[in-house]
């Protein structure tokens, strides 16, 4: 069964003035469907960077990414950003939230990028607990609520990879417990979904845990 999201080999490095710093060194992560993985490590680990190389927002300088058997890798911008929008699913760490929009029209916008019908995206406000502020501008919302509506807007198309950096970062520990339980309902079936995080709960919570130390994988 080809694997909802498989990265192999990668390397990133980054120049500071005349020097090369490595980011990532000869990462390779495999999910099988319906895992979730948790990437931890110290911060400048290359989490981050690695999660930027799986969403297509970023190519790696060695190595591929490829989500539902295809290449992400080193494709044009307008081809990456069309595979992602069918097959990914990110939710940031600060608010993706459009600003001019209800959280309403934000899931909405994202279910439109995505082709997806319209249903989910109603099933998902009113199971995330979001209907009481489905018509609220994202700066009125509270720091759960707001965690809660950026991962309404990240499923809302239906996606195969789910890749979420630092979800429970900005709420209480009630809240996050909340987020993780709806994470664990919603998270896609017979994908695959990847997990940035300091949180040893969160960690707890995953199937697998992918540790980070100097960009490779210790």
């Amino acid at each position: 069964m080809t694997p909802p999201l498989d990265a192999h080999g990668l390397h990133r490095f980054f120049r500071r003035g005349d020097t090369e710093v490595p980011a990532l060194l000869d990462v390779t992560l495999t999910c099988h469907p319906g895992e979730m993985v948790a990437v931890t490590g110290p911060s400048g680990s290359g989490k981050s960077t690695l999660l930027n190389l799986l969403a297509g927002l970023d190519d790696p300088d060695g190595g591929v990414v490829r989500v539902a058997g295809e290449r992400l890798s080193h494709r044009t911008p307008a081809a990456a950003a069309r595979l992602r929008a069918r097959h990914i699913g990110v939710l940031t760490q600060g608010s993706a939230l459009f600003a001019h929009l209800t959280v309403r029209e934000n899931v909405r916008f994202a279910e439109s990028l995505s082709r997806a019908s319209g249903v989910r995206g109603d099933e998902l406000i009113e199971a995330l607990g979001l209907s009481a502020v489905r018509g609220s501008a994202p700066r009125t919302l509270s720091g759960g609520e707001t965690a809660r509506a950026g991962l309404a807007v990240a499923l809302a198309g239906s996606p195969s990879v789910l890749l979420a950096d630092e979800p429970t970062a900005e709420v209480s520990t009630d809240e996050e417990h909340t987020v993780l339980d709806l994470l664990d309902r919603w998270r896609p079936p017979a994908g695959a979904t990847v997990i940035v995080t300091h949180s040893a709960v969160v960690a707890d919570r995953a199937d697998r845990v992918v540790h980070l130390v100097d960009g490779r994988i210790a």
